[in-house]
Parts: C-alpha cells; sequence; structure tokens
C-alpha cells in the first residue's frame, strides 16, 4: 500500500490531520510532543469511480455515488524541532519513521501562532514561510550523516577492480527507498570526482538532497488557514511549488458531524449540507467552516492526500475485473478493487499489482471499457478497467 508521511515541526496540527484522514483515536493537543510514537492508520484518497459509466453504481464501501476512495496508509510522527538530525527533540525517531514513506505532507502552521519549537505563540508573530524547508533541511541533513557515516565503506569498495558507484550507492540507500534509477538520474545530475575517495562533505550532501528529493516529495499543507492573517497562504504558495490550503480542525468537525448524522458530508467534497438538529454555537461552528470552505475550496485534507498522490507521484487508479461486460468479479461484486499504478503502468504491471502469481501467469489483457484485447505494451490510463487473463486465475 502506497504511504503518506505527515511531518512538520510540534503542535502545527499534525495528528488533527491525522484523526480527521483516519477517524482514528489519537491524542490531540495545543502543546509539543502530542505524538510520541508513530501512528500509523488506513486513510484514502479520492477519484472519480467508473462505475458512473454504468446504470448502477458499484456495492464497493469504497465508493460513495460514484466517488471512490483507495486506501492509502498515513503515518503521523513525533514533530521536528532544528537540530533533529542531531537527535534533538524526537527527532532520530521521526527521522526513521519516513524511511519507507512514498512521499511527505508538511503540515505548517500558516497561522503563524507556533513558534519554531511548536510552542503558541500569538497568531500572526512567527513567519511560516520559515517552517516550509525547515523539515526538508532537517530530512537532507539525516540522509546526509547516513552517507557520511557509511563513505569509509564505499571508500574500501572502490580499491576492487570491479567496483561500480552506482551499485554500491543502491546497496547503501537502498533503506530510505532509493532505486537504481534513482540513483542512476541523481548521479547524472552532479558534479563529483570519479575516485570516492576525493568526495568531500560538499559532494556527499548534494547527493544526500538530491535523493531525498526524488525518493521523499513534499507537498505543504497549510494548516489553520481558518485563523491565518490575510496573505499567508500566498506566501506560502511562492516559497514552495506544492501548496494546499487547509483546515484540518474544519475537517474533523465535519466528519464526526457527519458520523452522527448531523451532516451531509463526504472528504473531499467542496460544501456539506446541515440534515439534523444543531444548536446556535454548533450552526456558527458550521458556519465558520463553511467560510473557510468556499474560500480555499473545500478543507483541504482530502486535496492534499490527492495532491500527494495523483499530481506529486503521478499515480493513476485502474480496476481489475474478472467479468469484462459487466466489470464484476467472481461473486458479481461492480469494481471491487482499485488500484494505484504509476503513469505509464502496462496491463502486465496490474498483474503485478493484483498477486505475483497474476503476473507470473499473465497472459494478456481486455480493456473492459472497450471489449476489446489490448497489447501488453498499453499504457493504462486513470480509470481504466481491466480484465486480466492469467493462468493463475
Amino acid at each position: 500500500m502506497l504511504s503518506i508521511a505527515l511531518a512538520g515541526k510540534p503542535n502545527a496540527g499534525k495528528s488533527t490531520f491525522y484523526k480527521a484522514a483516519t477517524m482514528a483515536d489519537v491524542d490531540v493537543g495545543n502543546y509539543p510532543f502530542t505524538t510520541i510514537d508513530a501512528n500509523r492508520g488506513v486513510s484514502h484518497v479520492r477519484t472519480d469511480c467508473p462505475c458512473l459509466d454504468l446504470e448502477v453504481r458499484c456495492g464497493d464501501d469504497d465508493c460513495r455515488d460514484g466517488k471512490r476512495y483507495v486506501p492509502v496508509e498515513l503515518i503521523d510522527v513525533a514533530g521536528l524541532v532544528p537540530g533533529a538530525h542531531e537527535g534533538r527533540g524526537l527527532g532520530n525517531q521521526f527521522l526513521d519513521e519516513l524511511t519507507n514513506a512514498d512521499v511527505i505532507l508538511n503540515v505548517v502552521d500558516a497561522s503563524g501562532g507556533t513558534d519554531a519549537e511548536g510552542e503558541p505563540v500569538e497568531v500572526g508573530t512567527h513567519d511560516p514561510v520559515e517552517d516550509v524547508h525547515f523539515v526538508e533541511e532537517e530530512m537532507d541533513l539525516w540522509l546526509a550523516s547516513i552517507v557520511d557515516r557509511n563513505w569509509e565503506s564505499i571508500e574500501r569498495q572502490s580499491r576492487s577492480p570491479d567496483f561500480d558507484l552506482d551499485e554500491a550507492l543502491v546497496d547503501l540507500l537502498a533503506g530510505v527507498g532509493a532505486t537504481e534509477l534513482d540513483v542512476a538520474r541523481t548521479l547524472r545530475d552532479l558534479e563529483y570526482p570519479e575516485d570516492p575517495i576525493a568526495w568531500e562533505d560538499d559532494h556527499r550532501e548534494a547527493l544526500a538532497s538530491e535523493i531525498r528529493r526524488r525518493t521523499k516529495p513534499f507537498v505543504v499543507v497549510a494548516n489553520k488557514v481558518d485563523i491565518a492573517p490575510e496573505g499567508n497562504v500566498e506566501r506560502l504558495r511562492e516559497a514552495a511549488d506544492h501548496v494546499v490550503p487547509a483546515t484540518a480542525d474544519g475537517e474533523l468537525a465535519l466528519r464526526n458531524a457527519a458520523k452522527a448524522g448531523v451532516v451531509d458530508y463526504d472528504p473531499g467534497d467542496p460544501d456539506f449540507e446541515v440534515v439534523g438538529d444543531v444548536s446556535d454555537q454548533q450552526r456558527e461552528g458550521l458556519d465558520r467552516i463553511r467560510e473557510a470552505m468556499a474560500e480555499w475550496g473545500g478543507t483541504g485534507v482530502q486535496g492534499a492526500m490527492d495532491t500527494a498522490v495523483y499530481d506529486l507521484l503521478d499515480r493513476i487508479t485502474a480496476y481489475p475485473v474478472q467479468n469484462e461486460s459487466k466489470w464484476t468479479d467472481g461473486q458479481g461484486n461492480v469494481l471491487p478493487d482499485a488500484v494505484l499504478l504509476r503513469r505509464g503502468s502496462t496491463p502486465k504491471d496490474l498483474a503485478y499489482a493484483v498477486h505475483s502469481d497474476i503476473g507470473d501467469g499473465y497472459i494478456h489483457a481486455v480493456d473492459a471499457r472497450e471489449g476489446m484485447r489490448i497489447s501488453d505494451e498499453t499504457e493504462l490510463e486513470e480509470g481504466a478497467v481491466v480484465k486480466i487473463v492469467s493462468d493463475a486465475n
């Protein structure tokens, strides 16, 4: 399952975001290090379900009238403070938890109501732009320290006549999710001495930063926009490539209200409808949430995860079926499974994503939308419905 990690300084709203996105029971508090041990849960990214093209909607629990929610892992770990890569705060524990994440949501307090250490201050007194690159820099330095600690081994290997730098770095960096392709592209983009013994700290830090950028891309979540001073979000957008305004508190309130039957709301909707009895105070609170949603296009919690997966990681959703005419599995369930694939994936990639045995026994595939057999080299598109024919079926 694809993994999304929540990063940021303490008290920026990570745990609230996590609880809103997973509805898991976690501590949420207005003090640093609310989270000590990492929380791991299942959340979802949202896309349009192919059942919208059918006369009936699929009965899958993750589809709500054509809004398809595809499972992903969400990790909430302890907050970072300056010097985390040297072990300050819970830094090493935090950074170690990120090694298996595919993408990182950097949750920033857009209101400027927490200082660099995560301590509450008057709203607007801290510049949230300072927090944008802080997490990236800590991760870069942490990864650079790993490279530095193991560089002597690289130097020893380099004395062998069959030494290959790419292979040595893949072995070194595999633990942080770097692939052969990541290493090859990184070395292609860097300038460095041919002999590893001649490498200096700057070379190793540049290597670490580029590997981190490729293996742990960032989306900035501009949290607490409902109380942020005017102009803060725009300045955050100038400071980072991918910024999603959000109110995790608002999302959590709506999720709880929907669970109680007070509002009609699905995660990612731009608005909601009050369908139950509410007090004057509750209505005022809901009105404030609606105002923020109207300004920013929603609460941003679902939008941040969708941006991370579909935009930054460039994933598509494909739907494997057994019956290409009815789009069902062997039990007659319509579109029972949704699989996240890298853009450019082929039917055989989908087969392996379903199960390694299905991939090993792959024979051919059928485009269920067209009812036609498709080439093994066909690049699948978002919403592809595919029948995999395999001798393992």
